[in-house]
């Protein structure tokens, strides 16, 4: 098997798949960057509160991630069924009872997936937003202990509690969307909420238009307005316009039982490993926020940086996903274990060139922050050289554990692994280095992402066993 190969056509799939999922990863950034930015020119605690609030609300989001890509394994599964059913009437200009009976319940079990996922989304929705309105300054202790920014926090998620219901649906139905190929109108609706979050950031952070100068909270305002424009949008679309998964509102109270084994076996390890991972995460979070103000906020500024180099890297690694679920749907085994190593080899180049972006964008985008401290300035400049190397282990093991292997059905295992590196090696590391070596913050940046180095080798090691690859069922027949 081949890492790099002469296939256009399979390239072409992919990047068709990924660049619309990595323009609106972009965009979203670009939103998130606008908060940052924003809120900066409020100052080093205004910058810290922000990020830090984000961080638990990350939480959340990675669990959204998490149902939603689960989802996404058995949606592109039943959807390259659906297709090789109706592809094969249309070969013999007639669908077979037996076709049309695999052409329906692959429909089927598409609209039990997506309402399983919903229920779930908004449950979760619901417990976040109660904990965010009983408890924001709790919140804000478990990453920082420096009063004024769990003050500026708090204020922050008072007006985010209702933003996690919106965040939810907007985000999960996006991939479900994604997951049958459709990618256009999540970007169009992205490009949207950007200038509406733009808009609104300018006016009620700094009091424009005739709004109230409300400065942090008005970040928290802004970016609730957007993500109510998000999720009118997309789940309107999904729910009235959408003719692929046919999903209605009516279907959200659909009978879901005889899937439901099938959904707890693929997507509940995808949901439970991204659920403890952004508990791992914020755990990080908490290190770096116990390492002082000055590393806070350097972090704040150089995540952005990490997130704008890995726009296409996260694009294709859904497309993975997407398109290894196809494959296998399709039931064509031999093929899928060759695109699996052309993605690897793709996530090696891509990582390297996310190295060479961040090495040559570092120095402008941290002379932009003219408002923070020095020593921010000078901890930010090692954190970039220290993204830069790890970067290219992130972006390869990134597109094989949620791109392909994840596609593949292999979630139980991915769920393992993926904890017991963050867990047993990055987390413990990463507090050695910052708290009993006091190394320098490239080394502590190191330490708390070695595990990514691991899993890059792991996850070759997977793919070339060919243990990845999982029969998926429909819930009334086999797969």
């Amino acid at each position: 098997m081949k890492l790099f190969a002469r296939d256009s056509a399979f390239y072409r799939k992919v990047f068709v798949l990924a660049l619309p999922i990595a323009l609106q990863s972009l965009i979203t950034i670009g939103v998130n960057m606008l908060d940052t930015i924003m809120v900066g020119s409020l100052g080093d605690s205004a910058l810290s509160a922000t990020s830090l609030a984000n961080s638990f609300i990350g939480i959340y989001h990675i669990f959204c991630m998490g149902l939603g890509m689960g989802a996404s394994v058995l949606v592109s599964r039943y959807w390259g069924m659906k297709r090789a059913a109706t592809d094969s009437a249309k070969a013999a200009e007639e669908m077979t009872p037996e076709a049309r009976k695999k052409s329906d319940e692959a429909s089927i079990a598409l609209k039990q997936t997506v309402a399983m996922m919903l229920r779930i989304t908004l449950v979760l929705a619901a417990l976040f937003a109660i904990v965010t309105f009983l408890m924001p300054g709790l919140l804000m202790k478990m990453y920082t202990n420096e009063e004024e920014i769990i003050r500026l926090g708090s204020i922050y998620f008072e007006y985010s509690v209702v933003t996690y219901f919106f965040l939810g649906a907007s985000l999960v139905c996006t991939i479900v969307l994604r997951s049958v190929g459709q990618v256009r109108l999540p970007l169009m609706v992205s490009v949207g909420a950007f200038f509406v979050n733009l808009g609104a950031n300018y006016a009620f952070i700094f009091g424009k238009f005739g709004a109230p100068k409300m400065g942090i909270a008005g970040a928290a305002l802004g970016t609730l307005i957007a993500r109510v424009f998000e999720a009118v949008m997309i789940c309107g679309y999904l729910f009235i316009k959408d003719e692929c998964i046919r999903f209605r509102v009516r279907d959200m109270f659909m009978e879901t039982g005889s899937l439901l084994g099938e959904y707890m076996r693929i997507s509940i390890p995808v949901l439970i490993s991204d659920g403890i991972l952004a508990i791992g995460n914020n755990s990080v979070a908490m290190v770096i926020g116990r390492l002082g103000g000055a590393f806070t906020a350097a972090n704040a500024i150089t995540s952005v940086t990490q997130q704008l180099s890995t726009v296409v890297i996260q694009g294709v690694s859904q497309a993975g996903a997407i398109v290894t679920g196809m494959t296998l749907g399709e039931g064509d085994r031999d093929r899928t274990m060759k695109q699996g190593y052309l993605f690897f080899g793709l996530g090696l180049a891509l990582g390297t060139v996310s190295a060479v972006f961040i090495l040559l964008a570092s120095g402008p985008i941290i002379a932009y922050y003219d408002n923070v401290s020095e020593e921010t300035i000078r901890i930010a400049r090692q954190l970039m050289a220290a993204i830069s190397l790890i970067i290219v282990f992130q972006g390869t093991n990134s597109i094989m554990t949620k791109g392909v292997l994840r596609g593949g059905g292999d979630t139980k295992m991915l769920m393992i692994t993926d904890n017991i590196f963050l867990w047993v090696l990055a987390i413990p590391l990463g507090i050695l280095a910052g708290f009993v070596f006091k190394w320098s913050a490239f080394a502590i940046y190191i330490c708390l992402k070695s595990d990514q180095i691991v899993k890059t080798v792991w996850a070759f090691l997977r793919l070339r066993s060919g243990k990845w690859i999982r029969k998926i069922s429909t819930g009334r027949s086999a797969d």
